[in-house]
């Protein structure tokens, strides 16, 4: 790509700005690191298949990433991949891992069922082509990090032990509530009202850092006081600070993570360090079908291979969800997403024929007006709803070809649409049809039907059948 179109951010860039959960309010993105921006995002629990709503959520973090960097800024992310720790209850000993469960479903170890739902994940991540994480820590191998977490608290006063058990004593950190806006007072027992309460907690409100394991449990762990396991938040406040230190920029999640597994992770991280962490948090909305939140428990899930099978290109997802602004819900369909398959077709058509233009060496006034509207939507909290407005507005612009071409090839490092996949369509058609098959979608485009019927004549007598598509004129050679 030209450098006057790929690196115009470098030239003149723009400051990110996001919703910050925990302040209520769009904040400026200052790297605490003097440059780079670090970003921690909640990964996949790996003892079953993500689904559609889980990616919207996976895809919010790269979009900060290529945000930033689009922007000529660097940027890290990690997410952790839970392999152990998401309890169905907080019932003392007797908590059961979803991992165990897992295992008697499927006949397999534990560490297989994980290796198995990881791999399926990353092949998920890359047809959508959420870019992979600068890490993937793993929770089993991060059991000493958590233990010295838990170590710390303790000596601060703010964890005790009992019973094998180690909890966090909400009412010993005051800022207890602030991201989610719950009070302890309001709390019910244990997070979850309908659950037993360990009798042996100070207050039914503290959660788990430590658990004993019962008898049968399949992946424990030494500690001073017998064999355990990590709680579930424990894990991220480890591993972030670990992998981006003890204070970093960007927390990425969903919002069902908001409370209790965000607002025990601030209590745990800022607790130890007696300082805020986690400059900016932020969430995505849920992805709704049949005006439910996806969700394994409704029944209503939609896996990323399912699209392929279903004959759509599955950036037709990533098209549909950069059409909603991350933070509202957004509702998935077959229809939705086929009107979006449609729409990539015809982009990447697009970008086929513009190729083929020679571009301006250096970008016109329109362009960089463009580019500017473009750049200020990403930047202005991903408002990447009007980013695509401004992509429309480019491809029926009186520009250049060539330099629509260079415009939507460098937006689409934000976008991540794959757009010149199209270029190779077509690629063994002689050039002189390529170029007819163009001038017929401009001719079209331009209502001029007496130039297009003619174009569709003078191919046929060519011998290739002329097809109209919503994707534009495809042609094909007949035998």
């Amino acid at each position: 790509m030209d450098e006057a179109y790929a690196t115009r951010g470098e030239r003149y860039p723009l400051a990110m700005r996001l919703y910050d959960a925990l302040s209520r309010q769009i904040r400026e993105v200052e790297p605490t690191d003097g440059g780079r921006v670090e970003i921690y995002s909640c990964g996949p629990t790996v003892y079953r298949y993500a689904h559609l709503g889980n990616m919207r959520t996976f895809m919010l973090g790269d979009l900060i990433r290529r945000a930033v960097r689009f922007e000529g800024g660097d940027a890290i992310q990690v997410m952790n991949i839970t392999d152990v720790g998401h309890m169905t209850d907080d019932i003392g000993q007797a908590a059961i891992d979803r991992m165990d469960i897992a295992v008697a479903d499927e006949g397999l170890a534990p560490l297989e069922i994980a290796e198995k739902y990881t791999q399926a994940f990353m092949e998920d991540e890359a047809a959508l082509k959420i870019a992979p994480a600068d890490a993937y820590p793993k929770a089993t191998e991060h059991i000493e990090e958590m233990n010295e977490l838990k170590d710390r608290l303790i000596e601060r006063g703010l964890a005790y032990e009992v019973g094998g058990n180690v909890y966090f004593d909400v009412h010993a950190f005051p800022d207890y509530g602030k991201l989610s806006g719950n009070t302890i007072e309001a709390l019910r027992a244990g997070h979850r009202q309908e659950l037993e309460v360990d009798p042996n907690k100070r207050h039914p409100e503290d959660f788990a850092l430590w658990k004993r394991a019962g008898a049968g449990r399949l992946m424990t762990w030494p500690s001073p006081w017998g064999d355990g396991f990590p709680g579930w938040h424990i894990e991220c406040s480890a591993m972030s600070m670990k992998y981006l230190g003890e204070r970093f920029d960007v927390h990425t999640g969903g919002n069902d993570l908001k409370f209790p597994h965000h607002e025990d992770e601030i209590a745990q991280s800022d607790g130890a360090t007696a300082h805020q962490v986690v400059s900016i948090w932020v969430y995505g909305g849920f992805l709704q079908q049949s005006g439910q939140k996806m969700a394994k428990s409704a029944k209503n899930i939609t896996r990323v291979t399912e699209l392929a099978e279903a004959g759509l290109d599955p950036l037709a997802f990533r098209l549909l969800c950069l059409g909603t602004r991350y933070r509202s819900e957004t509702d998935f369909s077959w229809e939705a997403l086929e009107g979006a398959n449609q729409r990539l077709r015809r982009l990447r058509r697009l970008m086929a024929g513009w190729k083929a233009t020679p571009r301006p060496d250096t970008p016109s006034a329109r362009a960089d007006e463009l580019d500017r509207r473009f750049r200020d939507a990403v930047a202005d909290d991903l408002n990447l709803p009007q980013a695509l407005v401004v992509l429309d507005e480019a491809a029926g612009a009186d520009l250049a070809d060539g330099e629509k071409h260079a415009l939507l090839a460098s937006w689409d490092r934000v976008l991540g649409l794959d757009l010149e996949r199209g270029a190779a369509e077509g690629a063994d058609l002689p050039q002189e049809v390529q170029d007819l098959a163009r001038e017929r979608d401009q001719a079209r485009a331009a209502r001029d039907f007496d130039r297009s019927d003619a174009i569709r004549s003078r191919l046929v007598e060519m011998g290739y059948e002329v097809m109209d598509t919503p994707e534009g004129t495809r042609v094909r050679r007949l035998d």
